[in-house]
């Protein structure tokens, strides 16, 4: 890039001034003097920071590649408008750009096309110049910016592609629209312990009024706001169309409204495959980026599939299916528009000759479609007869015996009609495909006016999970590390417990946990009897492919053993459960100890441990980041008779810096505390494999205390272990 960027400029320079100049020009009267004073793109080019390749989830004649872009740019760029002088004095940009290089050919080039867009809207900064700095007013700036942002989003973040072929007569229309991946259906539930944000003059604190903020793409919806309520319930639906699977995340973000400016009370980022392999997820997530709260969320997956017999009509009210419309061209649009009611047409009188010169022009067109409650607008093509949109839309549809798509091609320059045009949808049940490929007749237009479009419909459809797959639950959130919140005394709400269906619940009380056969903490354990649980922040589907729901409050704390990991067949998980989480056995006072995965390596001079600590560890590779849980720990060795207030510090070595280290809360007064928190490093696969956790159990002292502050150590080495399958034990 550093090499190829001052031709590049030169390109970008004589395109500016050749082909920008004269349609900007043309776009306005006031825009007739507009000239380029300085072109120069400058010394800095855009930065690639990382490529990610996919290669299990696509086709076999596709590279499909996400490139991390940045560029902070040193480009200059003004331009004289009749008086004014206006510029742009150095852009930032940065955001995930995705590259699909398809089809894959068996002669050169190779590759017969490249298509191009943003995931999400890309972070735009502009720092403007000239006209006395008028841009830099902060509420124009920030309107530019956000304008010429959505300038960008609206040609360049999904569902808009840029496709490039790079074969002659290449058919590209299907690689720009092709049909969506799916349909996610939100159900957005309820919210428990949500911050209070309202204070009044600074002290009291009122209760908050939150609403949720859901979006996917460009797409975002509104919930509605509930009133003084920090455990809200709105039990509403949102659906959103994906168009890239993997790549596209659902994002929630939780305001409080108030009459000035709303505060923020937390987000939630979930990634959509796991939701697309797990087909329904019914799940409390914790929330980020605030101290309290959870979210209740259910995430169903509708695949499109072409089946008129999943058409029924949804009794709730739903949709059903989905109608894409791909916007071709019209034909033969009228100059002389016309003006229309009741169904007839009628010229309308030419009222002086400085109207007529006017409507001699060709016509600058877009076009109103509309489905049931919802329109959407095409772009605007400039002076022509002929004009070509080449745009997607999507609509959801409830009913496609019934229901219409209705079209309306207007001018710009005076709102009024220049053809109108009616589909039924019941038309497309005709064709095997449920598909419609033609020109459609304009009404009131015209006799010879017409519009080419292509509609598809597709029905919805939930399908049953696979039976034998680990549901990811709550792991499709995609968050840093979470605390636990307590409820009254012990009950600890787990922020994502193992769920295994028909397992009775258990009391309070550990004597019927206490009942079942101990095993030594020393002993080397069998994997074949016993492959470790499945990790604690995923969900076991039972036999019947269904999640049994526990009450939180009756949830034993997940006992874990040693060795590697397959999800284990349903006894073996039943008896996992109700293992005992506790046992107390006397201990002696020793130095410290190290675990591997495999076995115990005590080296303390004596044969006695320090106690144990629970584990859990795996890589997630879609976050990019090494997740370690800290279950608990139990039979820690008294550093002193008035007891100990232990918590649990974890390095991920050799960074031993204070702000990369992870800290647990402090239990008071327990030998065997129970902890179930997350942590999260945010490293490569191929770092981690270089890296080793360091966990201390530390007892929480005041600062001039002479008591002994560590507990105990354990050190894993992360080279031996296989990460992605990820490992449990004590």
């Amino acid at each position: 890039l550093v090499q190829a960027w001052p031709y590049f400029g030169t390109v970008m320079e004589k395109t500016f001034k050749e082909v920008l100049e004269p349609k900007i020009r043309a776009k306005n009267v006031h825009l007739k003097t507009c000239t380029f004073t300085k072109i120069h793109f400058g010394e800095k080019c855009p930065r690639i920071n990382g490529i990610k390749a996919y290669t299990k989830e696509i086709g076999r004649r596709q590279v499909t590649l996400d490139l991390q872009i940045c560029y902070i740019g040193d480009c200059e760029i003004h331009m004289d408008i009749s008086k004014f002088n206006l510029g742009v004095k150095g852009v930032q940009l940065y955001g995930t750009l995705r590259v699909i290089l398809e089809p894959l050919l068996t002669d050169a080039p190779f590759v017969g096309a490249v298509t191009l867009f943003f995931m999400q809207k890309p972070h735009l900064e502009i720092n403007w110049a000239g006209m006395s700095n008028l841009l830099d007013v902060p509420g124009i700036n920030v309107m530019s910016d956000s304008l010429i942002q959505d300038f960008i989003a609206s040609r360049l973040v999904l569902p808009n592609r840029i496709t490039v072929p790079l074969k002659k007569n290449m058919n590209i229309a299907h690689l720009r629209f092709p049909i969506p991946q799916g349909v996610i259906r939100v159900h957005l539930l309820e919210a428990e312990n949500l911050v209070q944000k309202d204070s009044f003059l600074g002290a009291i604190r009122g209760k908050s009024d939150p609403y949720a903020l859901l979006r996917v793409g460009t797409v975002q919806y509104r919930s509605k706001t509930v009133s003084r309520d920090l455990n809200p319930i709105w039990n509403e639906t949102f659906e959103f169309v994906v168009h890239e699977v993997p790549g596209q995340d659902l994002e929630v973000d939780l305001y409080d409204e108030d009459p000035d400016k709303d505060d923020f009370m937390g987000s939630l980022l979930i990634g959509l495959v796991d939701v697309m392999n797990d087909r329904t997820v019914d799940e409390w997530f914790p929330l980020s980026k605030t101290t309290s709260g959870h979210l209740h969320l259910k995430l169903e997956w509708l695949s499109l599939v072409n089946d008129q017999e999943k058409l029924h009509e949804d009794k709730k009210g739903l949709s059903t299916a989905i109608l894409i419309v791909y916007l071709d061209s019209a034909f033969n649009l009228p100059k002389n528009h016309f003006e229309y009611s009741n169904g007839e047409c009628g010229a309308k009188k030419i009222k002086n000759n400085k109207y007529l010169k006017k409507m001699e022009r060709e016509p600058s067109s877009f076009v109103l479609l509309t489905v049931g409650n919802k329109t959407q607008k095409s772009k605007t093509c400039n002076f022509s007869k002929d004009p070509t949109w080449g745009q997607a839309f999507t609509f959801f549809v409830h009913s496609a015996h019934s229901q219409s798509l209705h079209i309306e091609i207007k001018d710009k320059e005076r709102d009024s009609a220049l053809g109108t045009s009616v589909v039924c949808l019941s038309r497309l049940l005709e064709d095997p495909n449920m598909t419609l490929d033609q020109r459609f007749q304009l009404d009131h237009s015209s006799s010879d006016s017409s519009i080419q479009m292509k509609l598809v419909l597709r029905a919805l459809n939930v399908e049953e999970p696979d039976p034998q797959r680990v549901k990811a639950g709550v792991n499709a959130s995609k968050q840093g590390p979470v605390r636990v919140v307590e409820k009254g005394g012990n009950q600890q709400k787990f922020v994502s417990p193992p769920e295994v269906s028909k397992v009775p619940p258990v009391s309070k009380d550990s004597a019927a946990l206490e009942s079942l056969p101990k095993r030594d903490s020393g002993e080397d354990l069998d994997t074949k009897d016993s492959s470790a649980a499945p990790v604690p922040s995923e969900t076991v589907a039972g036999p019947d492919g269904a999640e049994h729901k526990q009450n939180p409050e009756h949830r034993p704390p997940p006992a874990l053993h040693s060795g590697a990991a397959a999800v284990p067949t349903l006894p073996v998980v039943q008896e996992l459960r109700l293992a005992p989480s506790v046992t107390s056995l006397g201990s002696l006072p020793s130095s410290c100890f190290e675990l591997s995965s495999s076995n115990l390596d005590i080296h303390n001079g004596t044969e006695m441990p320090l106690g144990e600590i629970q584990l859990t560890v795996r890589y997630a590779s879609v976050r990019q980041s090494l997740v370690v849980l800290v279950n608990g720990c139990r039979n820690l060795v008294p550093s002193s008779n008035r007891g100990v207030d232990p918590y649990v510090r974890i390095y991920l070595l050799p960074d031993r810096r204070w702000t990369s280290r992870k800290k647990t809360s402090v239990k008071k007064k327990t030998l065997n505390p129970q902890y179930d928190e997350k942590f999260e490093f945010f490293e490569s696969l191929e770092n981690v494999k270089k890296r080793t956790l360091d966990i201390a159990v530390k007892n929480s002292r005041p600062f001039i205390s002479q008591e002994r502050k560590d507990l105990g150590k354990v050190r894993i080495d992360l080279s031996q272990e296989d990460l992605i399958k990820g490992f449990a034990q004590w």
